[in-house]
């Protein structure tokens, strides 16, 4: 049986609405970046923010390991992605642009704009992630050259028939989800187009350390584990109270690809085994405590959401955002 850490070890606090991203810092790990429906991202430094640290309801100033504050969103924020030099990220959320940040300045350093509806995704890619891809609400996924002094996409891509929601980049390929219920990898050294029909809107994607499977979330609350190759289903992941119907929701692959994690609509985390299916664990979010039996669906709601989960690369550690506006960091018991 995979291990799988279950202790909440820190609770970050501070946003006044709903987490929809959390991103861990490149290598050594250190810092958690969150962002939330009220406009802000926060640098923390989990370490410095223990479980038991509450943030008083009248102040969202006050925030155990809170490292910097970075605001230019007048929207939602959306999406969150750290390069691998860990001096910068891209963020992305209801205001139809790509914004570029100076992790030390606080400032940005480009917007793409272009967009016709909200971004729900901006990741890094290329050589010394020299470009930004994006998907958006407007049913594209575009592709900005970051050294470039251009502020027009170099690459557009306009297959999806709805919503793109995720975009992931593996290589020398672009991988796009939508609500039209496809998953489309673009391989830009042939210029093709494979496309996997799911069926159901697909809400995140995640691929494996090899790049042969692709992890696919969608709106049945199914969690699939597709072979990029031929588009074969491995596996699907469920659970009775496993629900997610109506919102976006992201799920991971974790500790060298043995566990798949994911959140939910009404408020519980779920992990699976990654080869048998089985559930390891199902924890609620906001009262930071294991849940065994069936879950009360009288308790769920949009403030109970967890609607992003992030697996340290490097720990034994993981973390999960909530419509609570709070990320719990799950690690060993000290």
């Amino acid at each position: 049986m995979p291990f799988f850490p279950s202790t909440p070890i820190a609770k970050l606090t501070g946003h006044t609405g709903p987490v929809h991203a959390v991103a861990y810092s490149s290598s050594p790990h250190t810092y958690l970046l969150t962002g939330s429906a009220d406009r802000t991202i926060r640098l923390f430094n989990p370490s410095k923010a223990p479980p038991s640290s509450v943030a008083p309801a009248s102040s969202a100033a006050y925030a155990p390991g809170l490292v910097t504050k970075y605001s230019a969103h007048g929207y939602e924020v959306l999406s969150i992605d750290v390069n691998a030099a860990n001096d910068k990220f891209v963020s992305t959320g209801g205001d139809k642009t790509v914004f570029l940040w100076d992790v030390q300045t606080a400032q940005t350093i480009r917007r793409f704009t272009g967009h016709a509806g909200r971004v729900n995704r901006g990741v890094f890619g290329g050589e010394g992630d020299s470009v930004i891809v994006s998907g958006s609400f407007d049913g594209t996924v575009r592709v900005w050259d970051v050294r470039s002094t251009s502020y027009k996409p170099i690459m557009m891509f306009s297959d999806a028939k709805d919503s793109v929601t995720d975009v992931l980049v593996f290589d020398a390929e672009i991988v796009s989800g939508s609500v039209d219920g496809r998953v489309r990898s673009y391989d830009l050294r042939s210029g093709m187009c494979q496309v996997d029909v799911i069926g159901h809107p697909v809400t995140s994607l995640s691929v494996s350390k090899k790049g042969t499977e692709c992890l696919v979330s969608s709106l049945d609350s199914t969690v699939r584990l597709m072979d990029r190759g031929n588009g074969q289903l491995l596996k699907a992941y469920r659970d009775d109270a496993f629900v997610n119907t109506e919102l976006r929701v992201r799920s991971t692959l974790g500790f060298n690809d043995s566990v798949v994690v994911s959140g939910s609509d009404d408020g519980m985390v779920f992990a699976w085994v990654l080869l048998d299916g089985t559930v390891l664990q199902k924890f609620r979010h906001s009262e930071m405590r294991e849940v065994k039996g069936k879950v009360d669906k009288k308790e769920k709601g949009n403030k109970d959401v967890v609607s992003a989960v992030a697996v340290c690369p490097s720990r034994k550690e993981w973390a999960s955002a909530g419509g609570d506006g709070n990320v719990i960091v799950w690690g060993l018991d000290p």
